[in-house]
């Protein structure tokens, strides 16, 4: 209550894991519109879509779809992409830039660089973008490198950086480093901002980079105009979890706020609404041994609960079984005392296995197949994030919009047609020019005027290709017809020559033909009818190649819902922050991989410290998020390349200091557990096949 009704000034909320923050920020919103804000005023800003849109549901829930709608509820990319929109030709930015996705990059860094090693590029757009994320030039970067494979990205970020502002183009990173830059160069344009949003929410508050922080602070003014003009936000966040520094967060900015907003006013929420009491304890137990920006421990009135058990397994299969056979005894228990038949009183989605990195999900998802349980991998890489499906995807989007700039410099060297980079620059400054799309302008006839006759004639030839595939996509109906098209036109362009060419493996490039083998049957069976894309399952027309492609985001949209699915989830701890789950596994938890070991050898003694204190932090986000129960498992023995060493359990256990006569989980006790929920199934009366059956 006290952090929903501050409204004279900054408020930092510091709210603990499970502590209800989402609940604080929707209240305070309609807290602010009873103050006489209008909803256009208030801005919102989260790290994930789905965060997003669900303080946007909350949000309506609480204040009315009409209010609800006119708030600014986005996140910070978001935000990014309305201010470059509106104020972005203050930069030189023409209003439907191009956002290039991660694929998109690696291939201009590859071409930038000159290279063909995807490891190269990737090692460059890493460190391009923690360096933009730190505000940081190409000048800077080179600067500040500290050995010659620095050097050398900072000056692949030089001609980078030349290649996205000739192809109006811009990268992740950019959607927050110039909308600061907007802002910082233009007066007119950070009053006419700072004047519309009158009020600024930012979640997940510990997740920011040094970026982000800067573009708060040019929404929110300085607070240096006294009482007339104090800066008027709310940042929610929890030092504990913070877990991003790898990819350029800093805790630091927990630290700047009071520096830079002596008015400040701070509120801790301590109680919490998920966890029983063991829980809290170890979690509370361990983050005590890191340093602390602001006091603060968890309680809950949910009583102690089960004890927090620690697992011993001789080897990462061992684990995995033993994980199985804990989970399905909880769910055999759980059914007996709900005296419902087959375990019903537990879901399979009330179990969650959580690990430090994504190899060790393979030995979990064979045991979980093995005894028939379904599950989810979250964190994984989604289907159509395949850059070969997305290779596909964007010569499709082509031919339903020829304006889709993205599309058409994905599909314009995808696979490469001797189209540099020098051509397409030119082609984009002269699309900038008369104001129309780089399709467009492909067909201009004063194009020969800004380009060689043999960059035109390069152009022409991919138009004329796309035209012809476009007429074709058109008239060809029907899945066998479909099929002959489509592998037709990848032999033409030489699609699979180009995945051979781009891999240093033969295996990974037959791995991802095949995966582009299954996106042409799967089109191909939509044009035969075979399944609607309405979620209906019904069969629907006979449709064309283009009328597919057409409706390409819904099926896309389709194919990756699922989170109402009854299955339990294997996740990385990273991907499960914000997540919580009745009963939680948490595995390999042994010296080396939580907390990881880094062969770095160019850390310093306080770059490993910070290090192993976000590790801890890892550890505390893991512990919370169970409800009811947790174990925590580590291996005598494990895997560490080719061969096996002796482990030896984190020291984060030992931090949890829990009682060691009551956690050690005993499989006896675990077997006669299972005897027990046996017996009670069995003693059920026959009343025909149950759902277990």
């Amino acid at each position: 209550m006290q952090a929903v009704h501050h409204l004279a000034g900054p408020c930092l909320v510091l709210a603990g894991a499970g502590s209800g923050k989402t609940r604080v920020i929707t209240h305070k919103i309609a807290r602010l519109l009873e103050a006489g804000l209008a909803p256009s005023q208030i801005a919102a800003i989260t790290f994930t879509n789905k965060a997003a849109a669900e303080m946007r549901e909350r949000a309506k829930a609480l204040v009315g779809a009409r209010p609800a709608k006119g708030l600014l509820i986005s996140t910070f990319h978001s935000l990014g992409v309305r201010l470059l929109r509106e104020d972005g030709a203050a930069l030189g930015l023409k209003p439907q830039f191009s956002i290039l996705d991660s694929d998109d990059v690696l291939g201009i860094l590859r071409d930038a660089g000159g290279t063909t090693d995807a490891k190269t590029a990737r090692r460059w757009q890493w460190a391009i973008s923690l360096w933009k994320n730190q505000g940081l030039t190409p000048a800077q970067a080179e600067a500040e490198a500290k050995n010659p494979d620095e050097v050398q990205a900072a000056r692949v970020m030089t001609r980078y950086q030349e290649r996205l502002a000739a192809y109006q183009a811009v990268d992740f990173d950019d959607l927050i480093g110039l909308p600061v830059a907007l802002l910082q160069r233009h007066d007119v344009v950070r009053a006419k901002w700072q004047a519309a949003l009158r009020h600024v929410l930012v979640d997940e508050y510990q997740d920011t980079n040094a970026q982000q922080y800067e573009l708060l602070k040019l929404l929110v003014g300085d607070g240096q105009g006294g009482r007339d003009r104090p800066a008027m936000f709310t940042a929610v966040g929890d030092d504990d979890q913070s877990i991003y520094g790898w990819r350029g967060a800093t805790i630091d900015n927990l630290k700047r706020l009071p520096q830079d907003y002596p008015d400040l006013q701070v509120i801790p929420l301590e109680q919490n609404y998920r966890s029983t009491g063991n829980i809290l304890r170890a979690a509370n137990h361990v983050i005590a041994a890191n340093p602390k920006i602001f006091d603060k421990k968890l309680w809950s009135e949910f009583g102690d609960g089960e004890p927090v058990r620690v697992v011993e397994s001789d080897s990462e299969e061992h684990e995995a079984e033993r994980a199985v056979a804990r989970i399905q005894a909880l769910r055999g228990q759980g059914g007996a005392a709900a005296g419902a038949v087959g375990g019903q009183g537990i879901e399979w989605k009330d179990f969650a296995i959580l690990y430090r990195a994504n190899h060790q999900a393979r030995v979990f998802e064979q045991a979980l197949r093995k005894a028939q349980i379904p599950y989810k991998v979250s964190g994984g890489q989604s289907y159509f994030e395949r850059a070969e499906i997305k290779d596909l995807c964007a010569w499709l989007r082509l031919l339903v919009n020829q304006d889709d700039d993205p599309a058409f410099l994905r599909a314009v060297t995808t696979p490469k047609r001797g189209i540099g980079h020098q051509t397409l620059a030119g082609l984009g400054e002269f699309a900038g020019r008369w104001k129309v799309s780089l399709y467009e302008a492909l067909f201009a006839e004063s194009l020969g005027t800004v380009l060689s006759a043999k960059a035109v004639g390069s152009l022409h030839e991919f138009g004329r290709c796309v035209n012809d595939l476009e007429y074709r996509a058109r008239q060809t109906v029907g899945a066998e017809d479909a099929r002959a098209l489509l592998m037709g036109w990848l032999k033409d362009i030489g699609y699979e020559q180009h995945l051979h060419d781009g891999e240093d493996s033969e295996k990974l490039a037959a791995a991802r033909w095949s995966n582009v083998l299954d996106f042409v049957e799967w089109i191909a069976r939509r044009c035969g009818g075979e399944t609607a894309d309405d979620g209906s399952g019904q069969e629907s027309e006979r449709r064309s190649v283009l009328e597919v492609a057409q409706t390409i985001a819904v099926i896309i949209s389709l194919a990756e819902r699922g989170d109402d699915q009854n299955v339990l989830t294997l996740s990385t701890l990273h991907a499960a922050k914000g997540l919580e789950w009745p009963h939680v596994v948490l595995a390999g938890v042994n010296e080396g991989l939580l907390p990881f070991k880094t062969d770095d050898e160019s850390l310093t003694a306080a770059a490993l410290v910070q290090r192993l204190e976000e590790e801890r932090r890892l550890m505390y986000v893991g512990i919370t998020r169970a409800r009811s129960t947790l174990a925590v498992s580590w291996l005598k023995r494990r895997k560490r390349g080719r061969e096996t060493v002796a482990g030896a359990p984190s020291r984060f256990i030992a931090e949890m200091k829990l009682e060691e006569g009551r956690v050690k989980e005993d499989p006896r006790e675990k077997l006669k557990a299972l005897r027990a929920a046996f017996a009670a199934k069995a003693a059920q009366p026959a009343s025909g096949p149950t759902a277990a059956d």
